[in-house]
């Protein structure tokens, strides 16, 4: 079974990596159900199937699937939902249950996985995978690094984060051209207090998409920020600002919009 491009398949084979990544999600226990995303063929999967919680893979590439029948007997067809994770609506698929996801994501959605996550962290409690290094590292980022950025602030205005393990190209099968990670994200308990989330998103990804642009320059195409032109604030880069900071600046612009 070859890895498909145009899927970002890049097949874990390592068997220590595997074991610490099943192991450092099933330590966790404030969860309902546990769902693993990308599953390939089944090299961490089969250190989950005897978990004590209801278990379920997403995988949407049919090979995959097949393949999983064939070798890994004790995953029964129920537990596979064959469908693209990125289209799947984790509301009424897990009604009411609190999920723990993890995975060795492909890494050309994901950034759209952490996306996700965001959108469904009502559902989501936590969330452990493999990400490229770099993508790995402006998650974690923290303001002031150089690795900073939009998934920095989006992530943590909702979730805890922590790194799990670095993991070298020789750990997959085929390498990859980039060294990996894997984090760990807890949803908070409490959301932060944003007026309006539409807005705190749009004012985070205009902020970084010019950063090296003061604010002023590049949140001037957002309705209300006119309003902050006097403040100080506006003279620094995106870069320079916490979640907080961040926080401030989209109520007030929600405020003076409504």
């Amino acid at each position: 079974m070859r890895a498909k491009k145009s899927y970002g398949q890049h097949f874990l084979h390592d068997e220590n990596i595997c074991r610490k990544i099943a192991e450092a999600i099933l330590q966790l226990q404030d969860y309902d159900v546990l769902v693993e995303v990308g599953p390939g063929q089944g090299a961490i999967t089969k250190y989950l199937i005897h978990t004590d919680r209801p278990f379920y893979v997403i995988e949407s590439d049919r090979d995959m699937i097949a393949y999983l029948n064939l070798h890994l007997d004790e995953l029964s067809p129920d537990q596979i939902i064959a469908e693209d994770f990125l289209k799947v609506n984790l509301e009424d698929r897990f009604p009411d249950q609190q999920i723990a996801l993890v995975g060795n994501f492909p890494y050309n959605i994901s950034s759209q996985i952490v996306v996700r996550t965001i959108q469904y962290r009502s559902r989501v409690r936590h969330m452990l995978g493999m990400f490229q290094k770099e993508m790995a590292d402006r998650i974690l980022a923290d303001h002031g690094t150089k690795a900073y950025g939009s998934l920095s602030v989006q992530t943590a205005a909702y979730f805890e984060k922590y790194p799990v393990l670095k993991v070298s190209a020789g750990a997959f099968n085929p390498p990859p051209k980039v060294q990996s990670k894997v984090i760990g994200m807890q949803r908070k308990a409490e959301d932060p207090d944003i007026d309006d989330e539409r807005i705190f998103r749009m004012v985070v990804r205009a902020a970084f998409g010019q950063r090296r642009k003061m604010l002023r320059n590049s949140l001037k195409s957002i309705p209300g920020a006119e309003i902050l032109k006097e403040d100080e604030i506006f003279t620094k880069r995106p870069e320079q600002l916490s979640l907080q900071d961040f926080v401030i600046i989209a109520n007030t612009i929600t405020k003076h919009q409504s």
